[in-house]
């Protein structure tokens, strides 16, 4: 009998040992992880975690490719190395032959071919995910000097929402990681009571050749530079020199691209067309559907009135710039995102009414900086290699009419041509010279407006257009009135439809024999396409 009630009491005694070691949600280690997420420091883990995350989650998706205005970018790169040269003048549509051009995104487009050449289309989504998650990484790097974990994954994840819709493979992507250094810079030479490091300036020097929101980055200067002023009255001159040299030196720096001074104000220019409301990334946000950028406008705005945030007046001013111009043209969600996320860091957390906690602002040892780059690096380069051992096979899509170009005889696809808006960098990277492409700062106001009259059922002004520019051929999108006028024209006839294009010939003995020249690149690999949304600068 004692022998059993021994065996009963050792039975008894295990499970009151096992049973919470197998809680997993045991309040400790609740109360642990809480603890971390909102009072923990965020170290160098946390901040190659992001990039990482930011990284796998473009690379991942096939939506990058979902813009036309790619195949051109890509056609300018290869162009540039085949002649050793900028262009100047329009290289590819006949419509625009020898006009005036400005490949202001030179740099961008080289690189572009560069890694188009070496591992196709999947050597892109490497490049322009590797963007992406630089960018990533250098806010976290930024916000973990104020914010806990959980704070900074969600201010994070926020930012980079707003620039889901612009997720797509061009120039604007690679600047990114540019726009969130320079930003930090800025940021970082305020709290430190100096002028920007000089070795912020050689960032202007790329960004002017990358793309054009370069202005951007010189105009930020004068909102912290004003600052400084204000702050330093009893230092005015020796803050002044300070600042003014170094604007003085980004300024020189950015002049410092094929184009000097037109480079510098062709953004200026080209902000100031007013056909850019047809094309849909210059369009006003639009409100009347629930959208990532409205839901984290709310969040901040709930924050900030529920918190009491202050920001500094100068800040602020430069916060409601940057947020009018996100409300006027939708591309500028992104950088008024990333912008404001950096901002508002160091007041939303001052708002909690206490001192920060030393361990959010406490120096990162160098050897767990370094150990976190490496293992970043290693992950990195492994997930890329097995990308680029899965090649991406580019089908017809909304802005990539394969199968119809593919039905066009080459004889014809030599001839002058009538296409869709955003078929013209696909029609360039094929080799067909386009009625109209992307470049709408190339083609001005008063044609862009007049193509998309063409295109709204107007037959007599079409028939009259496809006269006077000895039109052979169109590929038109199926949605395009176009289309149904065609249908009815005399002398024309379906040659090819799919839901993605229709292609149309002419069948009259007029037809022209004009040849234009082609500007096709080298592709080392078919073609993948999503389908995109309509006309996208």
């Amino acid at each position: 009998m004692s022998r059993l009630r021994r065996f009963i009491d050792k039975r008894s005694t295990v499970r009151m040992v096992e049973t919470p070691a197998s809680d997993t949600l045991s309040p400790g280690r609740v109360d642990r992880l809480s603890s971390w997420l909102f009072s923990g420091a965020s170290g160098p883990r946390l901040v190659a975690i992001c990039g990482f995350v930011a990284f796998v989650a473009v690379l991942s998706v096939s939506k990058i490719f979902d813009d036309g205005d790619t195949y051109w970018h890509l056609a300018t790169g290869d162009w540039i190395l085949n002649h050793r040269a900028i262009p100047t003048t329009d290289p590819f549509s006949y419509t625009f032959a020898g006009a005036p051009w400005q490949a202001h995104e030179w740099l961008s487009e080289v690189l572009m071919a560069l890694v188009f050449r070496a591992g196709g289309w999947s050597g892109l989504a490497i490049l322009f995910a590797a963007a992406v998650g630089a960018t990533a990484l250098i806010v976290a790097a930024y916000l973990r000097r104020w914010m806990a974990p959980g704070p900074l994954m969600v201010a994070l994840g926020f930012a980079l929402a707003c620039g889901a819709p612009s997720l797509l493979a061009r120039p604007h992507l690679l600047a990114l990681p540019i726009l969130a250094a320079w930003v930090a810079g800025l940021i970082r030479a305020r709290e430190e009571g100096r002028a920007p490091s000089w070795g912020l300036a050689p960032l202007m020097l790329i960004w002017a050749n990358l793309h054009g929101s370069f202005i951007l980055g010189l105009a930020l200067i004068g909102p912290f530079a004003l600052e400084a002023l204000v702050e330093n009255r009893h230092r005015l001159w020796p803050t002044l020199r300070a600042w003014g040299l170094f604007s003085l030196a980004a300024l020189a720096l950015a002049l410092v691209t094929p184009h000097g001074v037109e480079g510098l104000i062709f953004p200026l220019k080209v902000t100031g067309m007013t056909s850019l409301p047809i094309i849909v990334e210059w369009r006003s946000a639009d409100f009347s559907k629930l959208g990532v950028f409205e839901i984290v406008l709310l969040e901040v705005l709930f924050l900030c009135f529920w918190r009491g945030v202050q920001v500094p007046v100068v800040r602020l001013l430069l916060l409601l710039g940057l947020l009018h111009m996100a409300l006027q043209h939708v591309r500028h969600q992104p950088t008024f995102a990333l912008v404001a996320a950096m901002l508002l860091a160091q007041p939303l957390v001052r708002a909690k009414n206490r001192p920060l906690e030393p361990a959010l602002r406490m120096e990162v040892p160098w050897r767990a900086a370094v150990l976190a780059a490496v293992v970043l690096g290693l992950a990195v380069f492994a997930l890329g290699a097995a990308r680029l051992a899965s090649t991406i096979v580019r089908v017809d899509g909304v802005n990539s009419p394969v199968s119809a170009l593919a039905a066009v005889p080459p004889d014809l696809a030599r001839q002058p041509v009538f296409n869709t808006y955003s078929f013209g960098g696909y029609l360039i990277f094929k080799g067909v010279r386009p009625y109209v492409d992307g470049r709408a700062d190339m083609y001005g106001d008063a044609f862009v407006r007049r193509y998309f009259n063409l295109n709204r059922a107007n037959a007599a002004a079409l028939e009259r257009e496809l006269e006077a520019r000895h039109v052979a051929w169109t590929i038109l999108h199926p949605a395009s009135p176009a289309v149904a006028v065609l249908d009815e024209l005399p002398g024309w006839r379906r040659l090819h439809a799919d839901r993605f294009a229709v292609v149309h010939a002419r069948i009259s003995p007029g037809a022209s024999s004009l040849a234009p020249g082609a500007g096709g690149i080298a592709r080392p690999s078919p073609s993948s396409s999503p389908a995109a949304t309509p006309p996208a600068d």
